[in-house]
């Protein structure tokens, strides 16, 4: 089987460009004939096309992708399977997508948003996000790597570390997390919470109001925000350097840091809902904050990026969920039982790390999307 995948080649440290270079390095490692090129770069996927002739073209990304990663590789003649996340609405390319042998998605909740907004359920396969769980390990707490990470960020050996990855805070749920924090400051062990962001211009705004919302609940002083950029190489060792991995999302299709928290050893907040059903296992590899709200919408306004015209307003017929509130009372009583027992923590993160390599490890994954071409495709 030759393989050609489309994403953000090389990596960024993205979601997207990392789900599908841990795909690229998982079919090496079990010895598929595979290459990757950028998604968007026209004269290298014709390249590849014209002399690797690649059985089948694989694009990760999301609906308004399929112009690049389904409609090019189509015009010149390729098997094209996208491997898609979903933003909270599918609005455009139906009838592409429908026509189409085999969509992969990245979890249940995805493929029952894309059912939902139209797209056929009976091609549809779910492929998880893979983990290389080589670099994602445990360490111990006197590793230098990870005394080194803490002293940077101000932490005394006795405090709690909290962790939050994401582009931004507040979609992974850092407010909803900071609420939490306020409520149970004076019954938990010193702590301190990092949300680690990433810096961008569209983000700064944000990272301003969720300053102003630890101001006034009065933890300022024990919320740190990290917005270096920082590489992969990095990240199992901030993940390494904290107690509990805390992200009850707003929206999340995977969530692949809580799945590396795991890999790490280390327990994990998330939300009972979305692609963390598939991920997380409540009680056992995490703890789980109910739902306090949907957040819906009757219409939305989309543009050239989703192959509209600009300020292209669609009015939904049924009103659709596209954004998630975790309960904050719930936060706190999770954060209440993982702060006050590091046993619970360890066994925690001893099960998180023991189904992130039977699930999720990345070579697993590459073996499992293997089993699903040959399910649906013949190849020489």
């Amino acid at each position: 089987m030759k393989v050609l995948l489309l994403y953000d080649y090389p990596p960024s440290p993205g979601g997207l460009s990392t789900q599908g270079d841990l795909l690229y390095k998982g079919l090496l490692a079990i010895g598929v004939d595979v290459h990757a090129v950028h998604w968007q770069s026209d004269q290298e996927k014709e390249w590849y096309y014209d002399w690797f002739r690649p059985d089948v073209v694989v694009g990760i990304g999301y609906w308004g992708h399929v112009p690049a990663i389904v409609l090019h590789p189509q015009l010149f003649g390729q098997k094209a399977v996208p491997w898609l996340v979903a933003d909270g609405y599918i609005a455009n390319y139906r009838d592409v997508l429908n026509q189409l042998p085999l969509i992969l998605v990245t979890s249940n909740w995805v493929k029952q948003m894309y059912v939902r907004d139209g797209i056929a359920g009976d091609k549809i396969e779910v492929l998880p996000v893979g983990c290389h769980t080589n670099s994602f390990v445990p360490h111990a707490s006197n590793d230098p790597k990870i005394l080194a990470v803490r002293q940077q960020l101000g932490l005394s050996p006795d405090e709690i570390m909290i962790l939050t990855v994401g582009g931004d805070a507040a979609s992974k749920g850092s407010n909803e997390v900071m609420q939490a924090l306020a409520l149970i400051d004076k019954d938990v062990p010193p702590w301190k919470y990092v949300c680690k962001v990433w810096p961008q211009p569209r983000t700064s705004f944000q990272n301003q109001y969720d300053h102003d919302l630890a101001e006034k609940l009065g933890i300022s002083k024990k919320v740190i925000y990290a917005t270096n950029t920082i590489s992969r190489d990095f990240m199992p060792y901030l993940i390494g350097a904290c107690d509990i991995y805390a992200a009850p999302s707003r929206l999340e299709g995977f969530g692949m840091p809580q799945i590396e928290a795991g890999a790490c050893g280390k327990p994990v907040i998330g939300i009972r809902a979305m692609g963390m059903l598939d991920t997380l296992v409540h009680g056992e590899t995490a703890l789980l904050a109910g739902v306090a709200k949907e957040i819906v919408v009757d219409k939305v306004t989309l543009g050239t990026e989703s192959g509209y015209e600009d300020n292209h307003v669609i009015q939904f017929d049924v009103p659709r969920t596209v954004d998630y509130r975790a309960d904050v009372t719930d936060i706190a009583d999770c954060l209440l039982v993982l702060m006050r027992d590091t046993t619970i923590r360890t066994a925690m993160g001893e099960a998180g790390r023991k189904r992130v390599e039977e699930r999720f490890d990345y070579r697993e994954v590459a073996r499992r999307f293997v089993r699903i071409m040959e399910k649906y495709f013949m190849f020489n």
